[in-house]
């Protein structure tokens, strides 16, 4: 019987298949990848996003040569009649409830398990399935621990236990501009990457696509030899760094300690067992501290599995919850990246690397623009949609969770057990940003005060019946009582619209 062809969406590039007889491709299979510009089109997407991926694609195609058909068309469909007619193929399982649909439709595709995660779909549910509805990470990770023998000695945690958070929450140290830490790894662009770059500069003036952020030079493996590389060059040189200061943030070291592995693991480049087991070994080997090593494990094995997880058992529903009734729409100069609109120097910072590069660490998405956005009420779904299109690593079912769930606290506590938001006074803790900025982090009113502080307080007093009932958020909800100025603070809020009318 002929071997079936597999199709590789842009997200399934790395070689890592599964061996056909664990329902895997056929390792002999002829291969089919489709570049869709319709895909660039329905969003507005960061240019570097889509020029890491459409560089991605382009060169896995170098490299399988003739195995692979590469197609350009307008749609998947149109492609995949171009690629194989109606003969049928295989996909492993796309990583949207959209994708998944449509090869779902198409008579001619078998879908195979999806790769490029450690826990199974099905082992996901039969997990949450035993929680009673209490899907709580630290759970989940323990179990995953448990399960893949991660960072264990015998049936208990390296070390003692199983989250070494407390030691993970350091300040950047007092009067640093930098970490110290040695710069990250960066690829060398090529012929592919200027092809790319003069295809989306063409697009863009026959009005086919529209960009937000800058693009150049390319950050971010596109290559499994570049991600190996990447991955090579974190765990010899930066994973001691990474621990105790990777909720720090410091104006002129925006990366710190991270590892930058998450675009290339999000494309498939990078398989998340291979990423824990060198940490693991580089630990054991005595080459970085335990710390450090467990919160890049509870990153990967644990945050990003939990994800995964949570996107397909909560289900296409969970994208429109909005527990919090916030409908105000995103404000122009955010969804435009217009670094130089804001005046708060720790957004303005912020949005400034996301429009430069596509990406910042997971304190300022959560603590500095997730909170931005809770503060101020926007629209849930808009906010996931700009994450999703904004960022380098950010893909729907990367982004729906975090921001529905995680950021925006709009599920109403099926993910988390509070909403993340703060005050000044935490940005200005953990990080360089509030010295020169315009505003002060502990005033809550007068021409200094500072939006996330009177942001805070705002918040809480818009939901206090409903924060008032959670155990987490009670003592912050008793703050409000004495808050002297109260009525003024408010009154401010509303005149610069900080809340909603």
């Amino acid at each position: 019987m002929a071997v079936r062809p597999h199709w590789l969406f842009g997200d399934q590039l790395g070689p890592h298949f599964v061996d056909h007889r664990h329902h895997g491709p056929d390792a002999r299979a002829p291969l089919i990848m489709i570049e869709s510009w319709a895909v660039l089109r329905r969003r507005r997407f960061h240019r570097a996003k889509a020029h890491l991926v459409l560089s991605a694609m382009r060169h896995r195609a170098a490299e399988l040569g003739d195995r692979v058909r590469y197609v350009r068309a307008r749609t998947y469909r149109e492609g995949l009649a171009e690629a194989a007619g109606r003969d049928p193929v295989t996909v492993c399982q796309p990583t949207s409830h959209a994708a998944l649909g449509l090869v779902e439709s198409l008579e001619q595709v078998q879908v195979l398990p999806a790769r490029g995660f450690l826990t199974p779909r099905d082992a996901f549910a039969a997990w949450a399935g035993d929680t009673r509805g209490r899907t709580r990470m630290e759970d989940f990770y323990r179990w995953v621990r448990r399960e893949h023998e991660l960072l264990m000695d015998g049936d208990q945690p390296a070390g003692g236990r199983w989250n070494l958070d407390r030691e993970n929450r350091e300040p950047p140290p007092r009067g640093a501009r930098t970490l110290g830490a040695p710069d990250p790894w960066r690829p060398q662009e090529d012929e592919i990457d200027d092809g790319v770059r003069h295809d989306l500069d063409r697009w863009e003036r026959e009005g086919k696509v529209s960009f937000v952020g800058r693009d150049g030079p390319r950050r971010f493996p596109a290559t499994r030899r570049e991600a190996l590389a990447s991955l090579r060059h974190f765990i010899a040189h930066r994973l001691p760094w990474f621990g105790p200061y990777e909720d720090a943030m410091l104006a002129a070291d925006p990366v710190l300690g991270h590892s930058l592995l998450s675009a290339p693991l999000n494309l498939g480049l990078l398989h998340p067992a291979e990423c824990v087991d060198r940490a693991e070994r580089a630990w054991r080997a005595g080459d970085a501290p335990l710390n450090s090593v467990e919160g890049f494990v509870r990153q990967i094995a644990g945050w990003r599995e939990y994800v995964w997880g949570l996107y397909w058992w909560f289900g296409p529903q969970y994208r429109g919850l909005n527990a919090l009734g916030h409908t105000t729409p995103p404000p122009r100069w955010f969804l435009d990246l217009d670094a130089d609109a804001v005046t708060a120097r720790c957004l303005r910072h912020v949005l400034a690397q996301v429009r430069d590069t596509g990406w910042t660490h997971h304190i300022p998405r959560l603590m500095v623009l997730g909170s931005r956005a809770l503060q101020d009420g926007w629209d849930p779904a808009a906010v996931t949609d700009w994450f999703h299109r904004c960022f380098v690593d950010g893909y729907d079912w990367v982004m729906l969770p975090n921001v529905v769930g995680m950021s925006q606290y709009a599920d109403g506590g099926l993910m988390t057990t509070k909403p993340y938001t703060s005050a000044g006074a935490y940005i200005d803790r953990m990080s360089d940003l509030c010295g020169p900025c315009a505003y002060r982090p502990g005033d809550r009113t007068g021409e200094r005060a500072c939006p996330y502080t009177v942001g805070y307080w705002s918040f809480l007093h818009r939901h206090r019946d409903r924060l008032s009932g959670n155990h987490r958020m009670t003592r912050a909800v008793r703050g409000l009582d004495r808050l002297a100025d109260l009525p003024e603070l408010l009154a401010a809020a509303r005149a610069r619209g900080d809340a909603p009318p």
